[in-house]
């Protein structure tokens, strides 16, 4: 069967002339890879892929905990006390994720970057190491010890953030949804307001295509074979994204170890959800959500989101399979 999902307001934009071709342009940046399909003219290939390199060369020059020099490097690296002046794009996102760790009682937690280094998600990859070994209580606690967003205080007027000793800061659950936001932005203000944007299996999709149409996508199931309701969501002016547990994963002694940490314990989320998918506005927060839907479990979770209107479906294993359930507002949105 199929479920289709079509939000409840879908914006309106002029149909696009018939002589405008719909573009396909990828590439790789953020660890991942990267696809935009947008309607214009085909002489406007090479000044878009421009427009989209930047864009993401700003995201990871300024965001990556991946890159030894960006500005989050910078103050991971910082002493105690020290206070960083960074740049507008990092404070606001950094804004944007303190705002969300306090509204999930720190399931989504972007200071948890110790305790992500310490189960081998780290930069350094340290699960990949023979040498690896699962952390003990106490290592654990000392990781858990160094974040908690409470300790990360942020100073709009100087856009200042300060290093209270130990914090390590991790994007990775918000950074691709903000970038694709931004790439679309950027999209926009080029002047074509019809287009895709895909980083890492997050999407955004603007305006509608000269059909009229919205831009249908499809969410990828847990593992090849699933029997799950294949599921068309219609992006239009609304992004979606996914948190799930088998993309990043090892098993250490018949137990396996998912790479999204629950903050709360130091530990890897211990559920029988295989995930969750969020349709919000912005990219940024269906990223931050899903991550802490995933965190919470279906229970927790399902509870949060009709509390807030978040349209989220849940995907869990079960002894006969997966099954999939959804809070109130993606219920409003199936045909």
């Amino acid at each position: 069967m199929r479920q289709v999902v079509v939000p409840k307001s879908l914006a309106r934009v002029p149909a696009l002339a018939p002589a405008e071709a719909c573009l396909q342009l990828e590439g790789e940046s953020m660890g991942t890879t990267w696809q935009v399909r947008v309607h214009a003219p085909a002489a406007a290939a090479g000044g878009l892929r421009r427009a989209i390199d930047e864009t993401l060369a700003i995201v990871v020059r300024q965001m990556s905990h991946w890159e030894p020099t960006s500005d989050l490097s910078r103050f991971n690296a910082a002493g105690v006390g020290t206070a960083i002046t960074l740049p507008d794009l990092l404070f606001d996102l950094l804004m944007r994720a303190q705002r969300i760790a306090a509204q999930t009682g720190g399931a989504y937690d972007a200071t948890a970057g110790a305790l992500v280094r310490r189960w081998g998600f780290g930069p350094d990859r340290t699960r990949l190491d023979s040498r690896f070994r699962i952390p003990d209580v106490a290592e654990i606690e000392a990781a858990g010890a160094r974040g908690g967003w409470q300790r990360l205080l942020l100073e709009p007027a100087t856009r200042c953030a300060y290093q209270p000793g130990g914090l390590e800061l991790d994007l990775s659950a918000i950074a691709k949804g903000f970038a694709v936001d931004l790439v679309s932005r950027r999209l926009a203000g080029e002047g074509f307001a019809s287009h895709l944007v895909e980083i890492g299996g997050e999407l955004r999709g603007a305006g509608l295509k000269p059909d009229a149409l919205p831009w249908w996508v499809a969410l990828e199931p847990p593992e090849t074979g699933a029997r799950l309701d294949e599921t068309l969501i219609a992006l239009c002016d609304r992004a979606v994204a996914t948190s799930g547990d088998y993309r990043r994963c090892y098993e250490d002694g018949g137990q396996r170890y998912s790479h999204t940490i629950d903050p709360r314990s130091g530990r890897p989320v211990d559920n029988d959800l295989a995930s969750v998918t969020v349709i919000s506005e912005e990219c940024w927060h269906a990223d931050a959500i899903s991550t802490a839907l995933m965190v919470m479990g279906l229970d927790e979770g399902r509870v949060f989101a009709d509390r807030h209107d978040i349209a989220a479906r849940f995907v869990r294993r079960t002894e006969s399979g997966y099954r999939d359930s959804c809070s109130r507002t993606w219920a409003d949105m199936l045909l």
